[in-house]
């Protein structure tokens, strides 16, 4: 998985996005059939076509932690032009993921990218 980051002030400036995250699902402590597993076991309702999440993977290495406090914690924040440890209102944040093993084809769910916007105030 490969996530970039870019804050509005970057954007004004023409900045290229922050890589991130470069990290890779070995690092996750669950495998897929675990998750599966685990959700069975405690009465989920599961059904064919059911998507599951695998929460923040993080990887041992600098270049793959995976979440912003993290990062900052350990001294390796993904970009020292803004430093932070949460996103904020206008940030846009960008995934891709590839899955490829030698002989299969390789898949992948292309590019999400989301932008987080102010909350409405009632």
């Amino acid at each position: 998985m490969f996530a970039e980051w870019t804050t509005p002030r970057m954007h004004e400036n023409g900045e290229p996005p922050a890589s991130v995250v470069a990290a890779s699902f070995r690092d996750s402590y669950w495998t897929p059939a675990q998750m599966l597993a685990h959700h069975a076991s405690n009465g989920c309702n599961l059904e064919p076509g059911d998507l599951l999440g695998s929460g923040t993977v993080s990887g041992p290495c600098d270049g793959s932690r995976a979440c912003l406090v993290e990062l900052t914690a350990r001294g390796s924040a993904p970009d020292r032009r803004e430093e932070r440890i949460w996103l904020e209102d206008g940030d846009e944040t960008t995934f891709r993921a590839r899955a490829g093993r030698e002989g299969f084809a390789a898949i992948g769910f292309g590019e999400c990218r989301g932008r987080i916007v102010p909350a409405l105030r009632c």
